[in-house]
């Protein structure tokens, strides 16, 4: 379980690919706080710690989460959001995030207003996720409030902050981002559909 709000911002060292599998090497300031088996919320992710080495280590995407995600654009160099998973009895700052994404999106619209930004992203309807104005969305693992909601497209408001300590920083138009659309919006429009 995670809240959406990211600790830091990690770099992909390296690629390695095994069968249909991604191996996938990160350095982060807080590796040495990492053990192998532990999960972490990678770009909204949740991925499970299988090596450590100095400042680096390492995750692996089977095929079916390269599928469903924008992993299958990582290169070397690639920033990603990364969450640890809360602790019992911690505060929840962002909202209730499971570390499964839902389907991607693309960028489509950014737009910079007054010392914020506003992001909007387009995502495919028939997948039959939904948001709602004002309800919870997480964009590569940012907890963030959706604005302007539409069928199949929404916005969201980025302050400065999450824009410098996520890889918000980084996005242009055209690039996929991975969604986590919210679980409670997600177990009514189940049931609204039966």
């Amino acid at each position: 379980m995670f809240t959406g709000i990211i600790e830091e911002i990690g770099t992909v060292t390296a690629l390695q690919k095994e069968a249909n599998n991604l191996h996938i090497d990160i350095k982060s300031t807080i590796t040495d706080e990492l053990k192998i088996d532990q999960s972490v919320a990678h770009n909204g992710v949740c991925l499970t710690v299988i090596a450590v080495s100095g400042d680096t280590y390492t995750v692996t995407a089977i095929d079916e989460t390269l599928a469903k995600t924008n992993f299958s654009s990582l290169e070397k160099g690639s920033k990603i959001n990364l969450e640890r998973a809360m602790k019992l009895g911690d505060r929840l700052d962002g909202h209730i995030v499971q570390g499964h994404v839902d389907q991607t999106a693309v960028c489509t619209h950014i737009e910079e207003v007054d010392g914020s930004w506003i992001f909007t992203f387009e995502y495919d309807h028939n997948l039959n996720n939904i948001t709602i104005e004002k309800g919870s969305i997480t964009v590569n693992g940012v907890s963030l409030t959706v604005v302007n909601s539409k069928e199949h497209s929404f916005s969201v408001a980025i302050i400065p902050y999450t824009y410098h300590h996520t890889n918000f920083h980084q996005l242009k138009v055209n690039d996929t981002v991975n969604l986590e659309f919210d679980v409670i919006g997600k177990y009514v429009n189940r049931l609204l559909r039966k």
